[in-house]
């Protein structure tokens, strides 16, 4: 079955089966993969190497980040030529999509090379600590080229209906990243540079592996002669901005939040600070792989005219999104020692006594939290980019920052209900954003049923 009859004509509910679950089980894939790198770096390199890491992981994250601005930005507007048969004009996109991604990792690889040491000694790092710092970072600026491509490329796939192939692509990837740390670290006793160094040979590894068969030109997107013109990117940049500024404010606070924690709690503040992120880490990567996952067969739909099945789609993610976060609430609530020592083996009485009353609050944010999340992804799918970034900038920034000065009297109990109160704000606020909408998509839809 090709992309187009896979996305326009498999029912909805099986469509979702089909798409999400491979999706969420490649990016579950890639958080663990994530996890077990600050694991392998702390108990093999130690303390300043762990640290060393979480210094420069930001700096990572952004360099990622601009490349996944492209590549989720382009992926919007492909899925919706193909569903209106404009196959030229998704071939263009995806071909100078590909190409800006290999140009801005050249540029930001090598402002990060070189600026490098002067980013992690602004941060306040010296000696050793920096020294290491700064080795990690300057591994993945310079294989940034061949890196930063592989989370744009996986959307691709999937908009070929190679849906499978993405998520054991991201298996393979993960699998090849702990087996090399662990040989490098664990066997050959190599430095943090190592670490880095894993990281990007499986990613440079599963790009190519991706890259291959359109190349080989067997898949319905293929390679042309690139014709950059300003309104494509303006597009792409337009649609891809959600994603790319929830990964900066993102950033954004949560050194906000660290320096809070340190004054309020010190250390055992931030380690449970930690902990709620790491259990976050598991559980963000299923919501976002599921969604992510539907977006080209709503981009089809949508291009196509076919609001019905946009709807249908639609539910079936609010839907399963609904499940997994308030599962996942129930789980945090009625297990929070448990998931402490999970993440903290040692954990002594002063963390827990802090820790199981912070995980319980936390777990208040996946009541509501699927909500904003789920329409989130529905906006940008359909290139409601305003209203997706709104939501996505509200959420990462605005809301907890703004919560923040509101909670201030509450001390550390205020930081934990910090989240549970900005995703019940977010929710409120996409419902807003439905009920703007709902009007506009259902005129739009009129002439199809009748």
């Amino acid at each position: 079955m090709n992309s187009r009859a896979l996305f326009l004509n498999t029912p909805p509910l099986k469509l979702f089966f089909l798409a999400s679950l491979p999706g969420a089980v490649g990016m579950l894939a890639s958080a663990l993969y994530q996890l077990i790198d600050g694991v392998f770096v702390g108990r093999f390199l130690g303390e300043t190497a762990f640290a060393a890491l979480n210094l420069a992981m930001p700096f990572v994250i952004i360099n990622f980040a601009l490349a996944d601005l492209i590549g989720v930005g382009a992926a919007v507007p492909i899925s919706i030529c193909l569903g209106r048969k404009q196959d030229k004009e998704a071939n263009n996109i995806f071909t100078c999509a590909c190409l800006m991604i290999f140009a801005a990792g050249i540029v930001v690889g090598a402002l990060l090379y070189v600026l490098a040491p002067a980013l992690i000694a602004a941060m306040g790092a010296d000696g050793d600590f920096a020294r290491q710092a700064v080795a990690y970072l300057r591994v993945f600026a310079l294989c940034s080229p061949v890196t930063t491509i592989v989370f744009a490329v996986d959307n691709f796939l999937r908009i070929c209906g190679r849906i499978r192939t993405s998520m054991v692509l991201n298996l393979l990837m993960s699998a090849a990243i702990v087996a090399l740390e662990f040989l490098f670290l664990a066997r050959l006793h190599w430095g943090i540079w190592a670490a880095a160094l894993s990281g990007c040979i499986g990613m440079g590894l599963s790009a190519i592996a991706a890259l291959l068969p359109f190349l080989l030109g067997k898949l319905q997107l293929r390679f042309t002669r690139p014709r950059f013109h300003a309104a494509m990117i303006r597009q792409i940049v337009i649609c891809g901005s959600p994603n790319f500024l929830n990964n900066i404010a993102g950033r954004i606070t949560s050194i906000l939040m660290n320096w809070l924690l340190v004054r309020l709690g010190g250390e055992t503040a931030v380690s449970v600070y930690g902990i709620l992120m790491y259990a976050e880490g598991f559980i963000q990567p299923l919501l976002y792989g599921m969604c992510d996952s539907l977006q080209p067969a709503v981009g089809y739909n949508w291009g196509a005219g076919i609001f019905s099945r946009v709807r249908a789609i639609e539910r079936c993610c609010f839907a399963a999104s609904a499940v997994i976060s308030l599962l996942s609430a129930v789980l945090l609530f009625l297990l929070p020692r448990q998931v402490t020592v999970l993440f903290m083996a040692g954990a002594g009485s002063q963390v827990l006594e802090m820790a199981v009353p912070a995980v319980q609050l936390f777990a208040l944010t996946y009541l509501t939290r699927w909500f904003s999340f789920s329409t989130q992804s529905y906006m940008l799918a359909i290139e409601k980019s305003i209203a997706a970034a709104v939501i996505s900038v509200s959420t990462a920034l605005l809301f907890p920052v703004l919560l923040v000065a509101v909670l201030w009297p509450l001390g550390l109990t205020g930081i934990w209900l910090n989240f549970a109160l900005t995703s019940l704000l977010a929710g409120a606020l996409s419902a807003l954003v439905l009920l703007q909408k709902r009007r506009e998509l259902g005129r739009a839809d009129q002439p199809i049923e009748k």
